[in-house]
């Protein structure tokens, strides 16, 4: 979707905060999204937050300034209400690399296993999934089923791989990554913790084991964000989408935050699909009442119950 042109003599702020009153809209917002969207949101927050946020709402009109299986997500939980994203071409490497019809192939290759899906996956592969997790509440949910069931885990091998080794449940892993966090560099990770030998390395468990290993916390977004505020250490190299930076230094503002840098000389360590959300964007759409995302009920429906086994465990 190209930038809309919105004439420049408008204050966006201003006008994004009429229409939400004129509408009774909702913004819900990752912490990935550009620092002035970050600002206007009405709740800020990662995957498990912002699912928590769009069951719990009473707005008639929800904006998620995410991607697209987050606007997905909101939709499932609220049937009713209208459900909106800024840029409908707002994606994920996780759910594109994970199709429906390879995942329930996939699954009817392990008929006696339990499917637990990463949140970063489209409805399809949700509807055919037993149980959704995010980074924040995965190791309950897989130490929540009984030992000695076979686990499928889709479709992040690099969160698999840590669920693996802090649940020591063998599980069958689909073989996705995130294009952010696997494109961290181990060697210039270690090159500028020697540049900084006080800094605490902090990453997020999408990362590749071979970064993982040099952290010093492995979180979710917001986890890494708990422990960078109220740790005693004054300053972080952080192995995540830089996005989350704008919230650490607002909350902490005496303390040092350093993105960790990819290995090619790009901006890599942002992703490309949440800034595709943008304040022209955001105030179109709610001007527009368009890009409305939806989906077949059957579809919905299927794709709720494990939503709800997720959340009620969460």
């Amino acid at each position: 979707m190209e930038q809309p042109h919105v004439d420049p003599r408008l204050d966006l702020e201003v006008e994004i905060a009429r229409l939400k009153r004129e509408r009774n809209a909702v913004i819900l917002a990752h912490y990935y999204q550009e620092s002035d969207i970050q600002e206007l949101a009405d709740f800020l927050g990662d995957s498990l937050q912002l699912a928590q946020a769009a069951r719990d709402t009473t707005a008639d009109v929800i904006v998620f300034c995410g991607v697209h299986f987050m606007a997905e997500t909101a939709k499932i939980l609220n049937p009713t209400r209208t459900v909106l994203l800024p840029d409908l071409d707002a994606g994920c490497s996780l759910a594109s690399g994970c199709p429906g019809d390879r995942f329930r192939a996939w699954r009817a290759r392990h008929p006696d296993a339990v499917a637990i899906s990463y949140i970063n996956c489209s409805a399809e592969v949700k509807a055919a999934s037993d149980i959704i997790c995010t980074s924040s509440n995965a190791v309950k949910i897989v130490r929540s089923v009984p030992e000695g069931t076979p686990i499928l885990f889709a479709p992040d091998r690099n969160l698999g791989r840590y669920l693996i080794e802090q649940t020591g449940r063998d599980m069958i892993l689909w073989p996705g990554g995130c294009i952010v966090h696997e494109t961290f560099s181990a060697r210039k990770l270690a090159g500028l913790r020697a540049e900084h030998p006080t800094a605490k390395v902090i990453a997020h468990p999408e990362c590749e084991p071979h970064v993982l290993a040099m952290a010093d916390f492995i979180g979710s977004t917001t986890r890494l964000l708990e422990y960078a505020v109220n740790s005693e250490h004054q300053s972080f190299i952080v192995v995540t989408e830089s996005g989350i930076l704008t919230q650490m230094q607002k909350q902490a503002p005496h303390k040092t935050f350093i993105p960790a840098p990819p290995e090619a000389a790009c901006a890599c360590n942002e992703c490309p699909f949440m800034r595709l959300n943008t304040l022209e964007k955001l105030y179109v759409c709610l001007r527009d009442m368009t890009p409305e995302l939806d989906m077949p009920v059957a579809l919905r429906e299927a794709a709720r119950k494990p939503i709800d086994r997720m959340l009620a465990l969460s």
